[in-house]
């Protein structure tokens, strides 16, 4: 939830040249599996989409100005994109134009902010359209 509020920072920053989405996948630390003692919230396993669907409720509070997408059960998404369990990407003209690295570890709130502010400035300079995060 702290790299969350990190991500609604950039969110906030820069809406004026992005749309972001939150995609909801599989819980990484289930309030009956791997429990995390600092989760704000006690989530179960996931066991049909309903549940995951509940759950994604919760973020809706937690991140507003992006909308919020819920992965399938079979965790399509989060296999496609090699999330596993927090990543970031860009995706302009549907094609992945930035990849940060997978998560926790390689995730990098900064890398992101690098790259909308360069894409600010190329903006400012040529006009470009808004872009889908």
């Amino acid at each position: 939830m702290t790299r969350l509020a990190a991500f609604q920072r950039v969110v906030s920053q820069y809406a004026d040249i992005a749309d972001f989405s939150v995609v909801y996948i599989e819980e990484a630390h289930p309030s009956d599996g791997w429990v995390s003692t600092d989760a704000p919230f006690q989530i179960p396993k996931h066991r049909c989409l309903e549940d995951r669907l509940r759950a994604a409720q919760l973020l809706l509070s937690e991140v507003p100005g992006s909308s919020v997408v819920v992965d399938n059960m079979d965790n399509s998404s989060n296999a496609a994109y090699g999330a596993y369990f927090e990543r970031l990407y860009i995706v302009r003209d549907e094609r992945v134009v930035y990849q940060g690295g997978r998560g926790p570890e390689g995730y990098q709130i900064s890398g992101l902010r690098d790259w909308l502010q360069q894409y600010r400035s190329d903006l400012v300079n040529s006009r470009m359209p808004v872009l889908h995060v």
